[in-house]
């Protein structure tokens, strides 16, 4: 059964793209820990992200870190923190959180969702930025 982040690949789940190419995607989280918070995936499902193979894997982590450039370059934030979880999706995938402070990485918080308007003008921003990048 293909997961929520394969579905959300293949378009048949919106999301708030805020960038992409053939291999990877990152997306906003609509329940952030932080504004900004984003998700990175590759498009080919893995569940564990030491599974996928290490040319991809060092790919993924390189995409990564453009968005996460972009992120710090418009979300105001200290730095931008990342996390592998991969409990919670049986899709592997990288959080890239926006930090004021070390709270902001606690993911046993209640999370919000967040406005859906505020999502997309956000998702605009870092889209555009990263496209001119």
């Amino acid at each position: 059964m293909p997961s929520i982040f394969s579905k959300i690949v293949a378009g048949e789940i919106p999301c708030y793209k805020v960038a992409e190419n053939d291999e990877f995607l990152a997306f906003l989280d609509i329940m952030p820990l932080a504004t900004g918070h984003t998700l990175v995936i590759p498009k080919k499902e893995t569940d564990y992200i030491f599974d996928i193979e290490d040319d991809a894997y060092q790919r993924l982590w390189a995409f990564a870190k453009e968005v996460a450039v972009v992120l710090k370059e418009k979300v105001p934030c200290k730095r931008v923190g990342l996390s592998v979880i991969g409990l919670e999706v049986a899709h592997a995938h990288i959080h890239l959180i926006p930090l004021q402070q070390i709270s902001d990485m606690n993911f046993s918080k209640e999370k919000v969702p967040a406005p859906q308007q505020e999502l997309a003008a956000l998702a605009r921003l870092l889209f555009e930025a990263g496209s001119k990048a």
